[in-house]
């Protein structure tokens, strides 16, 4: 592990056009020997857009592990690189929508999936924007400890672990003037989760959203990271949404799906594909990576 942050370290040296290809190059080696996550991948993909022939779904999924590659190489400027270097890097895209709910005393949720540029957008957007965030521990000690470390590398972040709960959140949202970043699209099984459809299947979807929401008068603004075509990424924000909550977590949960899926099929290379997004399956359902 000592020796993976030392590369790391060494590679945010480097210019960035050759951080991306030597990132590229990480996810295309991967891809030839990942065979688990790139059959998680495939399954995936072959459930989400059965529409595609096999060629498409795995132009994609190369792609894909191309783009996992980039964000990999990318830690080293997170962890170690300059402030200066990573605002460079990040643009916004209607950010006032943020920054007018924020000056106005608003309570914000940003609805943040999980897109292969979430990383370098957070790291440049927690410079001058206070947030709250959850993290799950790592099994590996100086991993957890080198991402903890990071998170913490502008004094600017409300981490609260997975473990302490709802209410932990709920309190530190409602302390705080920091937004509350919300990463929700994982199978995190049945508990606290609804079954929502998710490109037409029944997924399960963690309905958490509303309720945060309505237990502490949050805007929910959504925030999409998107690398561009020179490998810098926009952050894009999009406006508070309206009439949310109501009182159906189905219904909730099912509105925030929709707007996932949007986005991903605006660019399906870059959404995470290589988890168990389906494991949870509804009762007599067989599982999809059996």
């Amino acid at each position: 592990m000592r020796i993976l942050f030392a590369l790391l370290y060494l590679i945010q040296l480097l210019p960035f056009p050759l951080i991306q290809k030597i990132g590229a190059a990480a996810g295309s080696a991967a891809y030839c020997l990942a065979a688990p996550r790139r059959r998680i991948g495939r399954i995936n993909l072959e459930k989400c857009f059965p529409e595609w022939t096999a060629g498409q779904r795995r132009r994609v999924l190369k792609a894909h592990f191309r783009q996992m590659g980039i964000l990999l190489a990318e830690y080293g400027l997170c962890w170690y690189g300059s402030a200066g270097r990573l605002k460079r890097l990040v643009s916004y895209r209607d950010r006032q929508i943020l920054d007018n709910a924020l000056a106005d005393g608003e309570k914000v949720i940003l609805l943040y999936p999980h897109f292969t540029a979430f990383e370098l957008a957070v790291y440049a957007l927690n410079q001058d924007v206070p947030l709250i965030s959850m993290y799950s521990h790592q099994k590996n000690q100086m991993l957890d400890r080198q991402i903890l470390h990071g998170r913490h590398r502008y004094n600017n972040v409300f981490l609260i672990g997975r473990n302490e709960g709802l209410r932990a959140v709920i309190k530190q949202i409602k302390k705080s003037n920091a937004p509350f970043l919300y990463l929700p699209d994982q199978d995190f099984g049945r508990k606290d989760s609804v079954f929502a459809g998710f490109f037409g299947i029944q997924t399960a979807t963690i309905a958490g959203l509303g309720r945060i929401a309505s237990l502490t008068n949050a805007k929910v603004i959504p925030a999409i990271p998107t690398r561009l075509a020179d490998g810098t990424v926009e952050l894009r924000f999009y406006p508070a949404w309206e009439n949310f909550p109501t009182s159906d977590r189905q219904a909730d949960a099912q509105r925030m799906n929709d707007f996932i899926e949007e986005r991903v099929r605006e660019m399906p290379e870059q959404y995470y594909w290589l988890h168990k997004r389906f494991k949870t399956r509804p009762d007599g359902e067989a599982g999809f990576y059996d």
